[in-house]
């Protein structure tokens, strides 16, 4: 592959506290970044820039790392636009969609879920994001659940088996009997093809008892712990995330006091999913509180057919921004490096020598405009594994 130079860069965004500026993003000026081998060699003034055999100028503008989103839902097949509709309409969101979307999934082929996969993951890095989770948890069947995380597995390393997703129809009524399935014949299926292991802990879905015999079945299969929690009202689904040692509670839309300490004294990360609030008109979390308490936040997409139908982490930082009273600096670190965190992972979300070349170029001078000019298309170049991806 030979050495790329990134040079004529205005901001460069490297997320290493205590350089640069000092802050949080560890702002450089007038910078350039070395990549060798797909990871980052070398960042630091551009006049002392090493020679490298190709080069690449970012006319000024901002250099970041690549988004990483540690929260979405690929594996589906269907159409719910008219729930949208609905909603928008005034119905309540209850999440009793996804049943709609479970019985389109049974019903498509490998080539149809696999197409649907490459063309959001497509979309995602043309957004900038090149880091990006993928959970199964609409074929709530052994096969299914096993086929859709052998799919995404090809796009990503980042899978989480999501069987406890809801209960799904020939189940009614039998809560403890699916519950034995997902701990049984479906995670043997699905471990192999699966990092994470997470479980929908809300009413209508699955109760505190459900969540926590998976999700230590899952444990001791070898699987990390994630958890949607505290989306549709307050609940255990937090604290218990805590207590199992969980990467990552999403959604956090819910918490009460005891919530907030229990994050806080953690190193589990509260994952913020502003477009499923967007899209279900539903209250945004407070980032503000968490972060005031000193609790690591990210933001995710939770793109999904029903509840988040977007694959934009610039859309995601904008809301963030606007609704969660966070501000740009740290709506963008959430973006990156919280993130990262959410998945446990050190070599991506920061721009520092080792670290995996996955970064953006703007089509603007500062982090400040993905949420000072929302829904503009600023990616002007992506780079992942220091390879040229898209280009505006």
């Amino acid at each position: 592959m030979g050495s790329l130079l990134v040079d004529d860069i205005g901001e460069l965004v490297t997320n290493v506290a205590g350089t640069g500026d000092g802050g949080p993003l560890g702002l450089r000026r007038d910078a350039a970044v070395l990549i060798e081998d797909g990871r980052v060699a070398w960042v630091g003034p551009a006049r002392y820039a090493p020679a490298a055999d190709r080069r690449i100028d970012a006319q000024g503008g901002a250099v970041l790392p690549g988004f990483v989103d540690s929260h979405a839902h690929l594996v589906f097949a269907g159409d719910r636009a008219a729930e949208f509709a609905a909603r928008m309409a005034g119905e309540p969101y209850t999440g009793g969609g996804i049943r709609t979307t479970v019985g389109a999934t049974r019903a498509a082929s490998d080539g149809q879920l696999r197409a649907t996969v490459r063309r959001l993951v497509g979309e995602a890095m043309r957004q900038g994001t090149t880091t990006i989770e993928t959970k199964s948890g609409y074929g709530l069947t052994v096969a299914d659940e096993a086929r859709s995380l052998r799919i995404a597995a090809e796009v990503t390393g980042e899978t989480t088996f999501l069987g406890a997703h809801v209960v799904p129809a020939e189940y009614a009524g039998r809560p403890d009997d699916y519950v034995g399935l997902v701990c049984g014949p479906m995670l043997a299926a699905a471990a192999p093809y699966a990092r994470w292991v997470d479980v929908f802990c809300e009413r209508g879905a699955f109760d505190a008892d459900h969540a926590r015999a998976i999700l230590t079945v899952g444990q001791a299969a070898g699987l990390g712990v994630r958890l949607h929690a505290n989306q549709l009202g307050p609940g255990p689904g937090v604290q218990l995330g805590v207590e199992l040692g969980a990467a990552s509670v999403d959604h956090c839309t819910h918490l009460s006091d005891a919530d907030v300490d229990a994050l806080a004294g953690s190193p589990t990360v509260a994952t913020l999913l502003p477009g499923a609030e967007f899209s279900t008109r539903s209250p945004y979390p407070d980032a503000r509180r968490l972060l005031d308490a000193g609790v690591t936040v990210a933001l995710a997409t939770d793109c999904n057919p029903g509840s988040s139908y977007t694959s934009s982490m610039p859309f995601c930082v904008a809301l963030g921004v606007r609704e969660m009273r966070m501000t740009p600096a740290e709506a963008v670190w959430a973006a990156t490096a919280g993130g990262a965190r959410a998945l446990r992972r050190d070599d991506v979300g920061v721009l520092r020598p080792g670290a995996r070349a996955d970064l953006i170029v703007l089509d603007a001078p500062s982090h400040l405009h993905l949420a000072y000019r929302p829904g503009v298309p600023l990616i002007r170049q992506v780079l992942h594994n220091g390879v040229p991806q898209c280009r505006s």
